[in-house]
């Protein structure tokens, strides 16, 4: 008998086996990290629009209150039109936000004196860096909180940049 050229079954199954364990592996340590890039680019989009709201604190016509963002840019562009390039239109939550909802929300107090600008995180590693507060505070100080309950990104972490 001749020797044939070719890989047996078992052969075959043994590497399948393998490059399934293997995609597995990556697509769980990819997982991770996505998670991060995401929390890094809500940061980086608080971090943006967020010098410019806290600078001076807007308050919509509606008055105090816990506002998604896209309606304060809607509120920015028709009261001052001559900001209407500076105020970025794009910006939004990288997982749950859309054009109509940003899931980036901005709380101002009634006299318009304090707010702040917050968005739900991914990542439950976070380091807590505000340990005094719970909920989004204005007046609250900028950087990581945790509340009780598990926001829209599936977290109970929230960033919050705040004058």
């Amino acid at each position: 008998m001749g020797k044939k050229n070719g890989f047996s079954l078992i052969e075959i199954l043994i590497v399948v086996g393998i490059l399934g364990l293997i995609s597995t592996l990556l697509i769980t340590a990819l997982g991770s990290t996505r998670i991060k890039a995401r929390d890094t680019k809500r940061k980086s989009d608080l971090n943006q629009i967020g010098r410019f709201l806290t600078l001076s604190c807007f308050l919509p016509e509606t008055g105090g209150g816990d506002y998604d963002l896209s309606q304060i840019v809607t509120g920015i562009i028709s009261r001052y039109p001559q900001y209407a390039q500076y105020v970025p239109k794009n910006i939004k939550d990288p997982k749950t936000g859309t054009d109509t909802e940003t899931r980036y929300h901005y709380l101002v107090t009634s006299d318009g004196q304090a707010c702040a600008l917050y968005a739900n995180l991914e990542n439950d590693e976070e380091k807590v860096t505000l340990t005094n507060i719970n909920l989004p505070t204005a007046h609250g100080g900028t950087g990581i909180f945790q509340t009780s309950a598990v926001g829209w990104n599936g977290s109970n972490k929230y960033f919050q940049i705040s004058n």
